[in-house]
């Protein structure tokens, strides 16, 4: 299983835990585990990635293995420590102020 750690505001939209699991199959990517995310819960679907394009949404960045992902391409494969759930992958919304 996946780990997967969602910010406040996500946790609060999908009344979900901060920390869930979800099950990918085939490569492990950003984008399978997004996949799978909003598969469990589809009130997700466009909070992360845009609807149309699937690209990432300017204050939403992905953490593997501390490692800031958001950049790459949503579909490189992710770290092992990421795809046997030893690490979680971390949606950080971003933080603004002023």
């Amino acid at each position: 299983m996946i780990r997967v750690v969602l910010p406040a505001g996500l946790q609060l939209l999908a009344g979900c835990p901060r920390e869930i699991e979800v099950e990918v199959h085939g490569a492990v990517s950003v984008a399978s585990i997004l996949d799978a995310v909003e598969d469990l819960y589809p009130m997700l679907k466009g909070t992360m990635r845009e609807h149309d394009t699937g690209k990432r949404r300017p204050r939403v960045r992905f953490f593997a293995n501390k490692t800031d992902v958001s950049l790459a391409r949503l579909d490189t494969p992710l770290p092992a420590v990421i795809a046997d759930g030893a690490e979680p992958l971390l949606v950080v919304g971003a933080i603004s102020g002023g």
